[in-house]
């Protein structure tokens, strides 16, 4: 084989796996993936209907957490209190709404564009707004990873687990629960009436004691960051909690932080979802909290669902 020739197929060779690379990162990243569910959507459509067992409770503005920071958002009607305050702690501005419903199918999460896929992402604002959502969080990010659970609604999305996971399961009861993936089947969690399932983590409080070390941190976050997680009071009264971070005016929380924030206005258990530039907190069509990636640009950042409290329909 002459000297050219080889040249010839070794440029070829380089150029072909140059290609393949590309594609790949593009098809991991960039590409959108409209996908199915694991299983039919009908299957667990009782338990967000009120058919499955739901634990009604009245809903008096009474039950509310005292948090002691300032009011800046309200929200009440027969089954539904939101009551949103923002507090400063850490050198960062906290958002905490405390959210009282009488039945567990007023908390609610959806996907970007409507659909279930890797790659699909809408920024949190507008699919709370394609909802008719009074409160969105952002959620897990599932799209991000090809693994860890996805229950939502009632469907199971994803089965695979992500072995190293700690993950949040939502029950037709208004129950929270905190597992190990690797120990529990997502079809067990669907029989025992999981209607929403989260993998992100860590979880942060447990029975009210803080589960995360000092040092805790999730893959290579920075120790201060915009953070968002939700936390459980007791039966249908929970709490969403999103920080800013990476500014001048607020520094943002470690893991260790959140936790001990959530726990001070009476958050017994709380789970960890995805932050930094993600988090962001949407009332009443309105982005109350500074989302930002680097510090530089306060702007959302487009992700793939949102955990989000539904305006009553007559």
């Amino acid at each position: 084989m002459n000297k050219r020739l080889r040249r010839t197929l070794i440029w070829g060779y380089i150029a072909a796996l140059l290609l393949f690379t590309l594609y790949a990162a593009l098809d991991t990243f960039v590409i959108p993936h409209r996908m199915t569910a694991v299983s039919a959507a009908e299957q667990a459509q009782a338990a967000l209907t009120g058919e499955a067992q739901s634990a009604a409770a009245q809903v008096t503005s009474a039950q509310h957490l005292d948090t002691g920071g300032e009011v800046v958002g309200t929200y009440e009607d027969d089954d539904t209190s939101i009551v949103i305050t923002k507090v400063r702690e850490y050198n960062t501005d906290i958002y905490i709404a405390d959210i009282l419903v009488s039945d567990v199918s007023a908390l609610r999460s959806a996907f970007a564009e409507g659909t279930y896929g890797r790659n699909v992402k809408e920024d949190t604002s507008d699919i709370a707004a394609s909802n008719d959502a009074v409160l969105a969080i952002n959620g897990d990010f599932y799209g991000s990873r090809t693994q860890g659970y996805v229950i939502r609604n009632g469907v199971l999305y994803r089965d695979s687990a992500d072995s190293d996971a700690e993950g949040l399961a939502l029950f037709a009861d208004g129950g929270f629960a905190m597992y190990r993936e690797s120990e529990i089947p997502a079809a067990d969690l669907l029989a025992q009436g999981a209607v929403q399932a989260w993998s992100f983590g860590p979880a942060l409080l447990a029975d009210g004691e803080i589960a995360v070390t000092e040092n805790e941190e999730v893959g290579r976050a920075m120790a201060s960051n915009p953070r968002t997680a939700i936390g459980f009071v007791s039966d249908l009264h929970y709490v969403f909690v999103v920080s800013d971070g990476r500014t001048s005016e607020s520094t943002g929380l470690s893991l260790s932080e959140l936790a001990k924030v959530m726990r001070s206005v009476g958050v017994t258990d709380a789970y960890n979802l995805d932050g930094g530039g993600s988090s962001t907190l949407v009332f009443q069509g309105e982005v109350l909290n500074h989302p930002t990636t680097n510090g530089r640009r306060v702007d959302e950042r487009a992700v793939s669902d949102i955990i989000y409290i539904g305006r009553k329909t007559t």
